[in-house]
């Protein structure tokens, strides 16, 4: 039973520790970008999109398409970072411990 409590102990120190990760994820801000920085997303610990930074020579008539996907590839390449970011936030949290497949945390 002693292996238990100390088991249970553990448990709670992980989950306190999940808590603040969480925390200081929310908190951080990545930023995506695509053309060479030309389009820049910054995308909070979350994966919510804050700001869109687009250099002012993109923008021209005609071409709002080319826009829209290097717009949607910032987004994509901001969110990536975002997620491994948090892989290895979560590696050192659990001390290198992969978690089985399918399990995501802290979300």
């Amino acid at each position: 039973m002693k292996n238990l409590g100390n088991l249970m102990k553990q448990a709670q120190q992980m989950q306190q520790r999940m808590a603040e990760l969480q925390e200081r994820l929310a908190g951080m801000e990545v930023t995506g970008a695509s053309a060479g920085g030309a389009v820049q997303v910054v995308v909070n610990g979350k994966g919510e999109t804050r700001r869109i930074k687009l250099d002012p020579t993109l923008v021209k008539p005609g071409e709002v398409e080319v826009l829209e996907d290097l717009i949607v590839a910032a987004c994509n390449d901001a969110k990536a970072k975002v997620e491994a970011t948090m892989q290895e936030e979560m590696r050192r949290l659990t001390g290198g411990i992969d978690l089985p497949p399918g399990l995501k945390l802290p979300f």
